[in-house]
């Protein structure tokens, strides 16, 4: 593994004066806007290959404004961030509305609160173009709704943003590894996510729908979570011929940084196994809150 291959995920909350602990993730921070830009600062020393964000809003409603407000937290770091590093790492933005809504779904919901698909992938071609015009490279559409790379891929075509990169969040499971994220962002999430995200226990539908958001333009795929998913990491390597990426998530995280705080891991080790064993599974691109450290230990 080179630190290259390694992207750090990003909180920046809006309204924050200086960093703001998640208790559920030592260690990690919601970023104020001076702490991000020295952190990204830090972070492309290291040799990081890209970085992540997510926004913390102060407000939420229920389209998810937010989004593609040009004024929104998300849109002002990514600016922020273009201006600080430009071109030294590589930006990327979180696609999704589940920041910004105030039931906390990553769609806009019918009267019925049920997900209505088309109605977000309007709202997520609104959010990417935001996104790209305020600097990020890489666009993650995280939300798992039908057609949303497709839609996406158009609207940017019809910009001229015919050089932004869209990282698919192809095989994204519905997870109780998310926990900790959820209070990263301060989720209002009510109920759950099985309609759309997928079902652990089935790795066939996977592939199809990585080979779905392949076929709609995508241009490198991820599998969410990575290490109790490693199985499938590997069976996507082989399937396709565009990067892998694996999403090392919040609750994978706590769990180590828990298990070495009481003494029963030794830390680093652990650290750079798991790293590893994501990487050895396939993943050429491993999004990880360890990025930095591991970066560092590896140059």
């Amino acid at each position: 593994m080179e630190p290259r291959q390694l992207v750090l995920p990003m909180f920046v909350a809006e309204g924050a004066t200086e960093p703001r602990p998640i208790a559920s993730m030592p260690g990690v921070v919601q970023h104020s806007l001076d702490s991000l830009r020295k952190a990204a600062v830090d972070a492309v020393e290291a040799g990081v290959g890209g970085l992540m964000l997510f926004g913390v809003p102060l407000e939420k409603d229920a389209t998810g404004s937010g989004l593609d407000d040009p004024d929104g937290i998300l849109n002002v770091a990514l600016r922020e961030l273009a201006a600080e590093v430009g071109d030294a790492t590589v930006l990327m933005a979180d696609l999704c509305l589940d920041e910004f809504t105030d039931h906390g779904h990553c769609g806009v919901l019918t009267p019925n609160g049920a997900v209505d698909n088309d109605a977000t992938l309007e709202r997520y071609a609104a959010g990417a173009l935001a996104q790209v015009r305020a600097g990020a490279h890489v666009l993650g559409p995280s939300g798992m709704m039908d057609g949303q790379i497709a839609y996406v891929r158009r609207a940017l075509d019809a910009e001229d943003f015919t050089d932004t990169v869209l990282l698919a969040y192809a095989a994204k499971y519905a997870s109780a590894f998310y926990g900790p994220f959820r209070d990263a962002v301060q989720s209002s999430l009510t109920g759950d996510r099985k309609s759309y995200q997928q079902d652990p226990r089935n790795g066939r539908e996977s592939l199809r729908e990585v080979a779905l958001d392949i076929a709609e333009g995508a241009d490198i795929v991820m599998v969410k979570p990575a290490l109790g998913y490693l199985d499938v990491v590997r069976q996507v390597r082989d399937a396709v011929d565009v990067p892998v990426a694996a999403y090392q998530v919040s609750g994978e995280y706590a769990m180590v940084e828990a298990a070495a705080a009481a003494g029963v891991l030794e830390r680093e080790r652990v650290i750079d196994e798991t790293l590893a064993s994501i990487r050895r599974a396939g993943a050429d691109i491993v999004l990880t809150y360890w990025a930095v450290e591991a970066a560092r230990r590896l140059r």
